[in-house]
């Protein structure tokens, strides 16, 4: 128990060693610090976490997604571990399984700390890693439509050719119905692809204050809707009351608005480009 007990001091001590070493930018005396420190107590997981984040630092992706491994396995509930994993994943073009991270850390971040730093850097990283998700299906599905269309269009062309061939004298009549039938079929296809085309996001999906697009929408007794963070950040620092009806407010009373959260999503969904963020 005593040698337990000695190993677990020494093992911190090489933490806050690590520390200062990683805010010194020295990350390979930082790296060296935690490894001793996993060998001394391996089971504690903020020491993989650490050795990830100074692995992350070098870009050595590999290596950050064996210590996140670790580290969950350890404790699932580590925000930085799944993010960390998440960009790891995102490095090696596994967009599906970096998302499933992202959005783990994005939950867990938020029941942990809805207004923290880290909660917005993942919300960054998750839109664009989504966002280029949707480029890379939106530009396979714009090339299945364009080949789709044409094939269709080459087959309009054969039976307008068969059908006047077959009506001497109403070439005009052919000519018609063959032409409203190509319009038609460009329709079809407009309409196909018109998810995918960028328009404006309806306001009722956005924040009052930051114009942007829900990312945790809360609301308040008067009926406002507000990004959580904002509006936390508002009442921490402006003052206790809603900034469009001045009712007094205060944090307890912020509900999350499950109805837009879910619009939001579906949105989001249906339309990938407005995961796009400056």
């Amino acid at each position: 128990m005593g040698l337990n007990g000695g190993g677990s001091k020494e093992a911190e001590q090489l933490r806050i060693d690590g520390n200062t070493y990683f805010n010194k930018h020295r990350f390979g005396a930082a790296i060296d610090a935690y490894t001793q420190a996993i060998t001394l107590c391996p089971n504690v997981s903020v020491y993989w976490t650490n050795r990830a984040l100074c692995h992350l630092k070098r870009n050595d992706w590999e290596r950050v997604e064996e210590d996140c491994r670790k580290a969950i396995q350890l404790d699932n509930n580590l925000v930085k571990a799944h993010y960390m994993l998440g960009l790891a994943l995102l490095k090696r073009e596994e967009y599906a399984k970096g998302i499933r991270e992202l959005q783990k850390a994005l939950d867990l971040g938020r029941g942990a700390d809805p207004k923290g730093y880290m909660v917005e850097e993942i919300w960054q990283e998750l839109a664009k890693a989504k966002y280029i998700e949707w480029q890379c299906s939106s530009t396979k599905r714009s090339w299945e439509l364009q080949s789709l269309k044409e094939a269709c269009e080459s087959a309009l062309k054969e039976k307008q050719f068969h059908d006047m061939s077959e009506m001497e004298g109403f070439v005009d009549d052919a000519t018609t119905s063959h032409l409203e039938q190509l319009e038609a079929l460009r329709e079809v296809f407009n309409k196909a692809a018109e998810d995918d085309i960028p328009t404006e996001i309806p306001d009722y999906l956005c924040c009052k204050i930051t114009l942007d697009i829900f990312h945790d929408p809360v609301i308040t007794p008067s009926g406002h809707t507000y990004e959580r963070a904002v509006i936390l950040e508002h009442l921490k620092k402006v003052g206790k009351f809603d900034p469009f009806t001045r009712q007094p407010l205060q944090p307890w009373q912020l509900v999350p608005n499950l109805a837009i959260k879910e619009a939001v999503q579906a949105f989001l969904d249906k339309h990938g480009w407005a995961y796009k963020v400056d």
